[in-house]
């Protein structure tokens, strides 16, 4: 089942590239007590998810946090070093977004937001939403359908809450 408003968000380990390398990042612990927007995506790098999707929650981190939001995360189902990557290349962290990868997949398929095109190479990835959640708990989730990206948007996200 997708994720859902009201739902308590399962506990997941993400991975970031620290340092020394990878580091494991406890995202219950991230959540807990703070207001955060989480959005994911199909991959980094990827076409729709690198013009529109990530530059979008850029563009509105300010008013976000305007509006009370900690820290805007975007989950990828990729390895750290990947993200890293498209951190600097797209600017996400400057920019006010956090870049987390769900290496594995399993917080991603824990809320049924998996999927897989086989037929372009993506296998075991995110569908597009975006979600505020608060202490952990779920208060509003936009999902797109799939191959679109208009209603998890940052720009719909914030018009919606």
């Amino acid at each position: 089942m997708a994720i859902t408003v009201g739902q308590k968000l399962p506990g997941a380990t993400m991975l970031v590239m620290g340092a020394n390398g990878p580091e494991a990042v406890d995202l219950g612990a991230k959540l807990k007590g703070r207001k955060v927007v989480l959005f994911g995506l199909p991959g980094a790098f990827t076409g729709t998810c690198s013009v529109t999707h990530l530059p979008s929650f850029i563009r509105t981190s300010g008013k976000f946090r305007a509006k009370g939001v900690d820290e805007i995360i975007c989950i990828s189902v990729n390895d750290p070093f990947v993200l890293k990557a498209w951190d600097e290349a797209t600017g996400a962290g400057k920019g006010g977004v956090t870049l987390l990868g769900d290496s594995e997949g399993a917080f991603t398929k824990a809320i049924g937001m998996d999927f897989s095109a086989a037929q372009i190479g993506l296998l075991g990835r995110s569908s597009r939403y975006a979600a505020v959640v608060e202490d952990g708990v779920v208060t509003h989730v936009q999902i797109d359908k799939p191959g679109e990206c208009n209603i998890s948007t940052g720009e719909a996200l914030l018009e919606a809450v």
